[in-house]
C-alpha cells in the first residue's frame, strides 16, 4: 500500500524550512494548502481480489441456511450458510473448474449446482447428495442444461437440454428421489423455453421473429399433440419475453414494450384469455416473481443503469416495510417457504455484495457475510456518478464517470470503458478491477453507447447495422467530453472494453487515431467468422444477430469493412489484447489473428491468453493477473 501524501514529519520538516525563510503569513497559506491534500491509500490488485464474489438465494427446507456460491479459495465453490451467523460450510471442492449453486432440494439438503468446463460454457446440472457424493444429471458430451424450477408437488423438477439437437433446448421432468426422467416437450421450432407452470401444466415459449419483434406462446402439455398457442398477437414490432407464473398457475406474467419505450409487466389469464397491466415503470421492469407462498411480489427496475426493487405484499397491496439498511443497491431477494423470512443482497460501488437476512416482523437485520478486504477503507474508493454528454448528432450518451482521488491535485489520465454486448450495459455497482485502477489514479467513464439497453427501444435500436460507426463516434465524443473535464490531461486518454467493447476498442484503435492505448478484452475482430461460428444453441435468436449486426451471407462485405482484424496495419498506438483459450463465442483464433495483423504495421501489442478461461474470467488468479496486466500497461505506455 502507498499513502498519499508524504508522511506527516516530512510535511512538518517542510513548514520548519519554509519558516526560516518566508514571512509567518506564506507559512500558513502553505500549511492551509497541505491539510486540503486528500489523504488516501491506493492498493495492488491482490488487495482488492481479496474481496469474495458470493452469489445465490436459495434457503433449504427447514430455513437454517441459504445456498451461496463464492470464490474465496480462488475458485467458485458451493456454500452452506448458516442464518444463525455461524461460518459457511463448503460443499464441493472444485479446484479447475467455477461450481454455481442452483437450489436446495425441497425437503432435505440435496443440492444442485451447475458447472462447465475452463468457461466453454456447455454446462451441465449436478445433484450433491447428502453424503458429499456427486451425480452428473446431464451427461453426455457438447450438451449444454440449465435448471428450469420445482415442479409444486416438491417431488418433481425440470430441466432444460439440448442433448437430442445442439439446435434446441427440450424440457425433461426430473423425479427427486431416483432421478428417473421422461421427455416432456420437445422442442422443434427455434422456441426458447422460459418458464414452466409450477403444476408442471404450461410452458411459456418465445420466438424470435427479429431484433425488434418475438412472441410468447403457450404449450399445454396435457394436450396429446402439445398444443401450442400464440398469446401475444400484434400488429408492428413488440417485444415480449415471459417473466414468471404466479403461484397459482393461473396466470403468466410477461414482459411487453408495445405500450410505449420501456418495458412493461403484464398478466395474462390463461383460461380466460385476457390481460391486465401488472407492474410499470418510466424505466424497463428487469424482472418480477413471487415468494413461494405467493403473498410478496418482488420487482427489479432498471433505474438509469441502477437496479431498483420493490416488494409488494400482495394481501395488504402495500409495499413491504424493511428495516433500515446500508447504503447500496437491494439485490438476490428470496423468501424462506412459510415468507417468515426474508434474505437479500446489498452492493454499492465501493462495497462487494454482502448477505443480509430479516426476520418479518422484527425491526433489525442480520449481516452473514463479511466480503470485503479490511485492508482496504471505502473511503478511499470512488462513487461512480451517473453522467451525459451529447454525441456527434447531438443526441445525449448516458454513462458512469469514476474520478480518482489523484485529480483533486492534478491532471490524470483517462479511459473510455465500453461494455458488451452489444445491447449490454454498464451498471453501477462493485468492481475490483474498476476500483483497482481509479484508485491508481485513471478516471474512467463506463459509456452506455446508443444500442446499450435499459434507455427504451428507441435508443436500443440506434446502431442496427451501423456498428462500427454511430456507436463509434459514440466513443470518439466521449473522448472528447473528457477533455472538456480540468481535471483530466486531454492528451493521455485510452479505450478499453470487452467482447462487444472489445471490438470497438480495436474499431477505434484501427479506423481513428484519437487514443493514446487500446485494450482489447476478448473482442469480436471479425465480424464475418464470428457470425458464421456462432454456437449451435444460439439458434433461437440467430435472426436477431443477424437483423442487429448482418447476414454474412448477404452483408459480407460491409461486415468485413467494419473488421479491425482485416486493418490492423493501421493501428499505430500501443495495444494489450487478452483473450480466453476456450471461449466459444469469440474464437482464440480471432485475437491471434489481431495481434499479428498489428504486428504487421509495426505498431507494439502484448497477448495474455488464459489457458483455462472462456468468455470472461471465473478464476480470482486470473483476474488478478489481468488486473495488474492492465495497470502496468496503462504505466508503461498512457
Amino acid at each position: 500500500m502507498i499513502k498519499f501524501p508524504l508522511l506527516i514529519t516530512t510535511i512538518c520538516t517542510a513548514l520548519l524550512l519554509f519558516a526560516c525563510s518566508k514571512p509567518a503569513e506564506e507559512v500558513v497559506k502553505q500549511a492551509v494548502i497541505e491539510e486540503k491534500t486528500p489523504v488516501f491509500e491506493t492498493y495492488s490488485a491482490e488487495e482488492f481480489f481479496k474481496t469474495t464474489s458470493v452469489s445465490g438465494s436459495s434457503i433449504n427446507a427447514d430455513a437454517s441456511a441459504v445456498l451461496i456460491s463464492n470464490d474465496k479459495t480462488g475458485i467458485f465453490n458451493a456454500y452452506k450458510m448458516p442464518l444463525d451467523g455461524s461460518a459457511p460450510i463448503q460443499l464441493t471442492q472444485s479446484t479447475l473448474d467455477s461450481v454455481f449453486g442452483v437450489s436446495w432440494f425441497p425437503k432435505d439438503d440435496r443440492i444442485l449446482y451447475t458447472a462447465d468446463k475452463g468457461g466453454d460454457e456447455l454446462d451441465h446440472l449436478y445433484v450433491r447428495e447428502l453424503s458429499g457424493s456427486i451425480t452428473d444429471l446431464t451427461p453426455g458430451k457438447d450438451l449444454k442444461a440449465y435448471f428450469l424450477s420445482w415442479h409444486e408437488d416438491n417431488k418433481q423438477f425440470f430441466v432444460a437440454s439440448n442433448e437430442r439437437d445442439p439446435k434446441f433446448f427440450d424440457v425433461y421432468r426430473y423425479q427427486n428421489d431416483d432421478y428417473s426422467r421422461e421427455l416432456i416437450y420437445r422442442n422443434g421450432a427455434s422456441y426458447s423455453v422460459e418458464s414452466i407452470s409450477p403444476n408442471g401444466q404450461y410452458i411459456a415459449l418465445s420466438k424470435t421473429n427479429s431484433n425488434a419483434d418475438s412472441n410468447l406462446y403457450l404449450a399445454d402439455l396435457t394436450k396429446a399433440d402439445e398444443l401450442t398457442v400464440l398469446i401475444t398477437d400484434h400488429q408492428g414490432d413488440v417485444e415480449h419475453s415471459a417473466y414468471t407464473f404466479t403461484g397459482d398457475s393461473k396466470q403468466l406474467i410477461y414482459s411487453t414494450d408495445e405500450f410505449g419505450e420501456y418495458k412493461q409487466a403484464w398478466a395474462y389469464d390463461i383460461k380466460a384469455k385476457t390481460k391486465t397491466l401488472n407492474y410499470a415503470a418510466d424505466w424497463d421492469v428487469s424482472f418480477t416473481y413471487f415468494s413461494k407462498d405467493g403473498r410478496y411480489q418482488v420487482t427489479g427496475v432498471n433505474a438509469d443503469a441502477q437496479t431498483k426493487i420493490e416488494i409488494i405484499d400482495l394481501k395488504t397491496k402495500h409495499p413491504l416495510a424493511l428495516p433500515k439498511l446500508p447504503s447500496g443497491d437491494l439485490r438476490g431477494v428470496n423468501f424462506s417457504a412459510d415468507a417468515s423470512l426474508v434474505i437479500f443482497y446489498i452492493n454499492s460501488d465501493t462495497s462487494p455484495s454482502n448477505l443480509y437476512v430479516h426476520q418479518l416482523g422484527s425491526n433489525s437485520i442480520k449481516r452473514l457475510t463479511n466480503t470485503g478486504n479490511p485492508n482496504i477503507i471505502e473511503e478511499n474508493l470512488v462513487v461512480g456518478e451517473i453522467v451525459r454528454f451529447k454525441s456527434f448528432d447531438g443526441l445525449e450518451i448516458p454513462g458512469i464517470l469514476y474520478k480518482p482521488k489523484q485529480a483533486a491535485t492534478q491532471k490524470v489520465p483517462a479511459l473510455v470503458w465500453i461494455h458488451g454486448g452489444p445491447g449490454g450495459q454498464s451498471r453501477k455497482g462493485y468492481s475490483a478491477t474498476i476500483q483497482h485502477l481509479v484508485n491508481n489514479g485513471y478516471a474512467i467513464f463506463r459509456i452506455n453507447n446508443r444500442g446499450s439497453s435499459g434507455y427504451g427501444k428507441t435508443f436500443f435500436h440506434l446502431d442496427d447495422k451501423k456498428h462500427g460507426d454511430h456507436d463509434l463516434k459514440d466513443v470518439v465524443y466521449n473522448k472528447y467530453y473528457l477533455q472538456t473535464l480540468d481535471w483530466v490531461d486531454k492528451d493521455r486518454i485510452g479505450v478499453i472494453g470487452g467482447s462487444y467493447g472489445g471490438y470497438l476498442t480495436m474499431a477505434a484503435m484501427a479506423f481513428t487515431d484519437e487514443f493514446t492505448v487500446g485494450v482489447n478484452i476478448f473482442g469480436v475482430t471479425n465480424w464475418v467468422r464470428t457470425l458464421e461460428s456462432i454456437p449451435p444453441y444460439w439458434e433461437a435468436f440467430r435472426q436477431s444477430l443477424y437483423d442487429e449486426l448482418g447476414d454474412p451471407s448477404t452483408d459480407r462485405e460491409r461486415l468485413r469493412s467494419i473488421s479491425p482484424v482485416f486493418f490492423g496495419d493501421k493501428v499505430k498506438s500501443p495495444v494489450l489484447v487478452v483473450q480466453g483459450k476456450n471461449d466459444p463465442r469469440v474464437l482464440k483464433i480471432e485475437s491471434d489473428e489481431m495481434v499479428e495483423s498489428i504486428r504487421s504495421g509495426g505498431t507494439f501489442v502484448d497477448y495474455l491468453v488464459f489457458d483455462d478461461e472462456g468468455h470472461g474470467f471465473s478464476k480470482k488468479a486470473n483476474r488478478i493477473e489481468a488486473s495488474n496486466k492492465y495497470l502496468s500497461f496503462f504505466k508503461t505506455y498512457l
